[in-house]
């Protein structure tokens, strides 16, 4: 028996793991959720659990709210994921053994790799070193992306290159476009 198997695409959504940014985050989700996709994050607190509420709190939705999640593994294997992860909107979590984010979060301990390369396209929102880090990845590994921010400030050591809007329709267009193109 042969069965089509449609893969909706995949948005990775990175930003601040503390703080929330609910002029974007949450508008951010629910579009996200409208459009037919999956939602990639770190699993998280901050942007990413508010992200991930708004997301999940659309009931017609199509996708599912994934999470990479950092964690550890003790000399006795027992293992061990710092506290607040997964956020409690997770559906889909990825435990895995990779403990470094921040100004750590490009060394190959870091979960920001598979996030930034499971994501179809990225979406940035404010954040710090982490955020940055993997807005390095997302342009070494030429994955299309862009920032939705008021200013470059609001991500430390943004790299120069990566595109940064103030219009959420301008970052819509950009999803769309990119998703289009990589799911027709």
């Amino acid at each position: 028996m042969n069965a089509e198997v449609t893969r909706l695409p995949i948005v990775g959504v990175m930003g601040s793991g503390r703080e929330p940014s609910a002029d974007r985050d949450q508008p951010l989700g629910a579009w996200l959720a409208e459009i037919g996709v999956n939602l990639l994050t770190g699993g998280g607190s901050g942007i990413m659990n508010e992200v991930s509420r708004a997301f999940a709190s659309c009931a017609n939705r199509e996708g599912k709210v994934i999470g990479v999640v950092p964690g550890t593994v003790e000399q006795n294997y027992s293992y061990v994921v710092p506290d607040g992860y997964p956020n409690r909107w997770v559906e889909i979590v990825i435990f895995t053994h990779l403990p470094y984010s921040g100004r750590r979060g490009t060394t190959d301990q870091s979960r920001n790799h598979i996030n930034i390369l499971s994501s179809d396209v990225i979406v940035f929102l404010p954040g710090s070193a982490g955020t940055s880090s993997e807005a390095r990845l997302a342009l070494r590994y030429g994955k299309p992306c862009i920032a939705w921010l008021e200013n470059r400030d609001q991500i430390a050591d943004l790299p120069a290159e990566l595109r940064v809007e103030n219009d959420f329709e301008a970052v819509k267009s950009y999803v769309l476009h990119h998703i289009t193109l990589h799911h027709g």
